[in-house]
Protein backbone atom coordinates (compact mmCIF):
# COMPACT_ATOMS: atom_id res chain seq x y z
CA UNK A 1 0.00 0.00 0.00
CA UNK A 2 1.41 3.41 -0.90
CA UNK A 3 1.45 6.57 1.22
CA UNK A 4 -1.60 8.12 -0.49
CA UNK A 5 -3.67 4.98 0.16
CA UNK A 6 -2.58 4.86 3.78
CA UNK A 7 -3.44 8.53 4.27
CA UNK A 8 -6.87 7.97 2.68
CA UNK A 9 -7.55 5.05 5.05
CA UNK A 10 -6.36 7.06 8.05
CA UNK A 11 -8.61 9.97 7.04
CA UNK A 12 -11.65 7.68 6.67
CA UNK A 13 -11.02 6.12 10.07
CA UNK A 14 -10.65 9.56 11.65
CA UNK A 15 -13.92 10.74 10.06
CA UNK A 16 -15.74 7.61 11.21
CA UNK A 17 -14.42 8.20 14.73
CA UNK A 18 -15.57 11.83 14.58
CA UNK A 19 -19.13 10.79 13.66
CA UNK A 20 -19.22 8.09 16.34
CA UNK A 21 -17.79 10.45 18.96
CA UNK A 22 -20.61 12.89 18.15
CA UNK A 23 -23.25 10.20 18.74
CA UNK A 24 -21.71 9.13 22.06
CA UNK A 25 -21.33 12.70 23.30
CA UNK A 26 -24.99 13.42 22.54
CA UNK A 27 -26.28 10.12 23.96
CA UNK A 28 -24.16 10.38 27.11
CA UNK A 29 -25.23 14.02 27.51
CA UNK A 30 -21.56 14.98 27.57
CA UNK A 31 -22.17 18.12 25.56
CA UNK A 32 -18.81 19.63 26.54
CA UNK A 33 -17.10 16.92 24.44
CA UNK A 34 -18.78 18.31 21.32
CA UNK A 35 -16.55 21.39 21.43
CA UNK A 36 -13.65 19.21 20.21
CA UNK A 37 -15.73 17.84 17.32
CA UNK A 38 -17.00 21.05 15.69
CA UNK A 39 -15.12 23.94 14.16
CA UNK A 40 -15.68 27.01 16.39
CA UNK A 41 -17.95 28.68 13.84
CA UNK A 42 -19.55 25.56 12.34
CA UNK A 43 -23.02 25.86 10.85
CA UNK A 44 -25.57 23.30 12.10
CA UNK A 45 -29.12 22.90 10.83
CA UNK A 46 -31.38 20.65 12.93
CA UNK A 47 -34.64 22.12 11.59
CA UNK A 48 -35.69 19.02 9.60
CA UNK A 49 -36.36 17.22 12.90
CA UNK A 50 -37.90 20.17 14.73
CA UNK A 51 -34.76 21.87 16.00
CA UNK A 52 -32.99 25.11 15.17
CA UNK A 53 -30.15 26.19 12.93
CA UNK A 54 -27.23 28.45 13.65
CA UNK A 55 -23.54 28.64 14.42
CA UNK A 56 -21.91 26.25 16.88
CA UNK A 57 -21.99 28.55 19.95
CA UNK A 58 -25.78 28.99 19.63
CA UNK A 59 -26.36 25.28 18.99
CA UNK A 60 -24.05 24.34 21.89
CA UNK A 61 -26.19 26.38 24.25
CA UNK A 62 -29.48 25.04 22.83
CA UNK A 63 -28.72 21.27 22.71
CA UNK A 64 -28.75 20.44 26.45
CA UNK A 65 -32.01 22.37 26.92
CA UNK A 66 -33.71 20.79 23.91
CA UNK A 67 -32.75 17.24 24.83
CA UNK A 68 -33.38 17.57 28.58
CA UNK A 69 -37.07 16.62 28.21
CA UNK A 70 -36.22 13.15 26.88
CA UNK A 71 -35.49 10.50 29.53
CA UNK A 72 -33.37 8.51 27.06
CA UNK A 73 -32.32 8.37 23.43
CA UNK A 74 -29.73 6.80 21.15
CA UNK A 75 -28.17 7.71 17.83
CA UNK A 76 -27.23 4.71 15.69
CA UNK A 77 -25.09 5.82 12.75
CA UNK A 78 -24.46 3.70 9.68
CA UNK A 79 -24.06 3.77 5.92
CA UNK A 80 -21.24 6.25 6.28
CA UNK A 81 -20.03 7.77 3.02
CA UNK A 82 -17.08 10.14 2.90
CA UNK A 83 -15.62 12.00 -0.06
CA UNK A 84 -12.23 13.39 0.89
CA UNK A 85 -10.41 16.09 -1.06
CA UNK A 86 -7.22 17.07 0.71
CA UNK A 87 -8.08 18.97 3.89
CA UNK A 88 -11.84 19.09 3.29
CA UNK A 89 -14.39 16.32 3.03
CA UNK A 90 -18.10 15.72 2.62
CA UNK A 91 -20.04 13.01 4.38
CA UNK A 92 -23.50 11.49 4.38
CA UNK A 93 -24.46 9.44 7.42
CA UNK A 94 -27.70 7.57 8.05
CA UNK A 95 -28.99 7.87 11.62
CA UNK A 96 -31.66 5.82 13.40
CA UNK A 97 -32.72 7.73 16.50
CA UNK A 98 -35.13 6.15 19.03
CA UNK A 99 -36.19 8.68 21.68
CA UNK A 100 -38.12 7.88 24.86
CA UNK A 101 -40.88 10.41 25.28
CA UNK A 102 -41.40 12.25 28.56
CA UNK A 103 -43.59 10.78 31.25
CA UNK A 104 -47.10 12.22 31.36
CA UNK A 105 -49.00 12.12 34.67
CA UNK A 106 -46.75 9.34 35.97
CA UNK A 107 -47.32 7.13 32.92
CA UNK A 108 -44.02 6.14 31.29
CA UNK A 109 -43.55 7.64 27.87
CA UNK A 110 -43.53 5.64 24.69
CA UNK A 111 -40.65 5.65 22.25
CA UNK A 112 -40.68 7.50 18.97
CA UNK A 113 -38.36 6.50 16.17
CA UNK A 114 -36.69 9.00 13.87
CA UNK A 115 -34.78 8.29 10.68
CA UNK A 116 -32.57 10.98 9.27
CA UNK A 117 -29.41 11.74 7.35
CA UNK A 118 -26.57 13.98 8.35
CA UNK A 119 -25.04 15.85 5.41
CA UNK A 120 -21.70 17.02 6.70
CA UNK A 121 -18.75 19.07 5.66
CA UNK A 122 -15.47 18.46 7.46
CA UNK A 123 -12.21 20.39 7.66
CA UNK A 124 -8.84 19.21 8.81
CA UNK A 125 -7.59 21.44 11.62
CA UNK A 126 -4.36 21.45 13.58
CA UNK A 127 -6.15 19.11 16.03
CA UNK A 128 -7.52 16.75 13.35
CA UNK A 129 -10.80 16.52 11.46
CA UNK A 130 -13.71 18.67 12.67
CA UNK A 131 -17.29 19.15 11.52
CA UNK A 132 -17.69 22.54 9.83
CA UNK A 133 -21.27 22.02 8.67
CA UNK A 134 -24.01 19.55 9.62
CA UNK A 135 -27.42 19.60 7.98
CA UNK A 136 -30.07 17.07 8.93
CA UNK A 137 -32.62 15.83 6.44
CA UNK A 138 -35.65 13.86 7.52
CA UNK A 139 -36.34 10.38 6.21
CA UNK A 140 -39.19 9.20 8.46
CA UNK A 141 -40.70 9.29 11.91
CA UNK A 142 -42.81 6.72 13.74
CA UNK A 143 -44.92 7.05 16.87
CA UNK A 144 -44.23 10.76 16.97
CA UNK A 145 -46.63 12.89 19.04
CA UNK A 146 -48.50 15.54 17.09
CA UNK A 147 -46.73 18.37 18.92
CA UNK A 148 -43.37 17.09 17.64
CA UNK A 149 -44.74 16.64 14.11
CA UNK A 150 -45.99 20.22 14.16
CA UNK A 151 -42.53 21.40 15.23
CA UNK A 152 -40.93 19.44 12.38
CA UNK A 153 -43.38 20.92 9.85
CA UNK A 154 -42.92 24.44 11.19
CA UNK A 155 -39.14 24.14 10.97
CA UNK A 156 -39.04 23.26 7.29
Amino acid sequence: MNDAELRSLADRLALERLVVDYAYAIDERAFERLDALFMPNAYIDYRAMGGIDGRWPQIREWLPQALAIFPAYMHFNGNLRFDIDGDVARGTIACFNPMVLPTVDGVPGETMFLGLWYHDRYERSADGWRISERIETRCYDFNTPEAFRQAMRASR
